[in-house]
């Protein structure tokens, strides 16, 4: 459906033929990010509009949709007046006046409004959870449309401040301590548990922590993005007896990208030109499982700890594999400050990576899993709740509660969402009556149990919908559905992390001596 006489560019428009998930024929509007003319035909490098990146593909001419073809739209510009300089949209002058101006601007609306203050722990804790419903009366639909859990990915650099809203009241509650009430309904299958007022995150619009940090491996700024990190580099990697095709840009040397496989060892990760270099580095490479300290193994699974600093090459240049898999990450050289936790399966060969998650050694805010990844060929087979679990398990020998560092991917966010609903129905469904009374427990007895972060507890139960408000009192409704399906996914979940089989000593990062 290309017109020859039609130049295409990049930064054009138009509709492209893919397949489906269903293997249909579809037509989604893509941008052309580059153009590769060929002496046979051009290919043109296109990004899905409002699709994932890692789906950016070469395509031939013939799927175009040349009929529908967008160009780039020229910016506008100001022309001069009176040919007197600094009349331009962007000239330094005006660029200069207009700052002058914002900044005095920014200093009247400072005196005249005073700016809100972040609430201290202690606020915090004395602040309501949830709303209150207007109805006293049995409802199965929360006061307000809380914000889903995507916001996690928030790419914000400060901290969100609500202002108060006009008319909105709330009640007063006390700390996070208080009990919680659990009965069972005429259903035995379906129970309700009771929540005090009075179980806060930051903010209780959502039950999400602050925006993250602009530090470590995961630095939410796109600032950086050029058209050359938005394309794919690396056709092909061949690690073990897996083919990889990557998904997103990684920055391996220029000389390899042009090959049309890339070679890595699987044990040190070494990356080389061909294979015949590969055969060569097998016969002299000693590694037959990553280089550290094996802290787990239970039947063929095994987690290797492995400090940044002392094995430098080898995670160089496991984030160097990471990053054909994770769009946001952007450490490579620099893991000083990081642990990593490598996944791997046994077999008579050695031990093959299956995935891993690093971690930083000494983290302010909590941050248990700084960048974590199960390799394509692992994923959908529970290696990825496995790698969860156990960054969490670590957590509860260090005596923690931790979350993972945002933003997370879209895939990332849905196995953590899932995890954290899993563990949470299971800890509220588990819950026995003592002495013929119902069961209580507290938001932050469930974080301390599961090691879950109590935003993340909050935000999960928001998500599920399961927050109601009756007779002056916050419950927490398990319907039928949720346990049957609870029950049902709990049956899929083979691979389980068994404590007995970690060997783990948490170590104190803050003595700089022990980098």
């Amino acid at each position: 459906m290309a017109d020859s006489s039609v130049e295409i560019i990049e930064g054009c428009r138009l509709p492209v033929l893919r397949k489906n998930q269903e293997n249909e024929d579809e037509w989604p509007l893509a941008e052309v990010l580059s153009v590769r003319d060929l002496p046979r035909t051009p290919l043109y490098y296109v990004h899905y509009i409002d699709f994932n990146k890692r789906l950016d593909e070469w395509v031939t001419p013939d799927r175009l949709d040349m009929k529908k073809l967008q160009f780039p739209k020229k910016e506008a510009r100001t022309p001069p007046k009176n040919g007197l300089p600094g009349s331009g949209p962007g000239s330094p002058e005006r660029d200069v006046v207009r700052r002058a101006e914002s900044v005095s601007l920014a200093t009247q609306a400072s005196a005249a409004t005073p700016v809100p203050s972040l609430p201290s722990s202690a606020e915090e804790s004395q602040a309501p959870v949830y709303p209150a419903l207007r109805d006293p009366s049995f409802s199965s639909t929360p006061r307000e449309q809380h914000q889903p859990l995507a916001a996690l990915t928030t790419n914000g650099s400060t901290r969100r401040l609500i202002p108060p809203q006009p008319g909105r009241k709330r009640k007063t509650c006390g700390g996070t301590d208080e009990m919680v009430k659990v009965f069972q309904n005429n259903n035995p299958r379906c129970s309700s548990i009771y929540l005090p007022p009075g179980e806060d995150s930051q903010d209780s619009s959502d039950g999400i922590p602050s925006a993250p940090r602009m530090t470590g491996s995961l630095v939410s700024d796109r600032s950086h993005d050029d058209i050359v990190t938005r394309m794919k580099n690396i056709d092909c990697i061949e690690l073990g007896r897996h083919r990889l095709k990557p998904w997103y840009f990684s920055p391996y040397p220029q000389e390899l990208t042009g090959l049309p496989i890339l070679y890595l060892c699987e044990y040190c990760l070494k990356y080389l030109k061909s294979l015949k270099c590969l055969q060569r580095h097998l016969t002299k490479c000693n590694l037959r499982h990553p280089p550290g300290n094996e802290i787990y193994r239970k039947g063929t699974i095994s987690f290797f700890e492995i400090d940044g600093r002392k094995n430098k090459t080898y995670s160089q240049n496991l984030c160097l594999l990471a990053k054909c898999f994770l769009d946001h990450k952007t450490l490579y050289y620099d893991t000083d400050p990081f642990l990593f936790y490598v996944m791997t399966e046994y077999d008579s060969k050695g031990f093959h990576i299956v995935g891993y998650f690093s971690k930083e050694k000494e983290s302010t805010e909590d941050y248990n899993v700084a960048c974590i990844l199960t390799l394509p060929p692992y994923q959908r087979r529970g290696y990825g709740k496995l790698l969860i679990e156990f960054s969490y398990e670590l957590s509860k020998v260090e005596g923690k509660t931790g979350t993972p560092e945002k933003p997370l991917s879209d895939l990332g966010l849905l196995s953590y969402r899932s995890y954290w609903t899993q563990t949470i129905l299971e800890i509220l469904m588990n819950l026995k009556p003592e002495n013929g009374e119902r069961p209580q427990i507290t938001i932050n007895e469930i974080s301390e149990i599961t090691s879950v972060k109590k935003e993340d507890v909050i935000s999960t139960l928001q998500y599920l919908n399961l927050i109601n408000y009756y007779k002056g009192q916050y419950i927490l409704t398990l319907s039928e559905d949720i346990v049957e399906g609870h029950e049902r996914a709990m049956q899929k979940r083979h691979l389980r992390i068994d404590s007995k089989g970690l060997h783990f000593t948490p170590k104190d990062w803050s003595k700089r001596g022990k980098w």
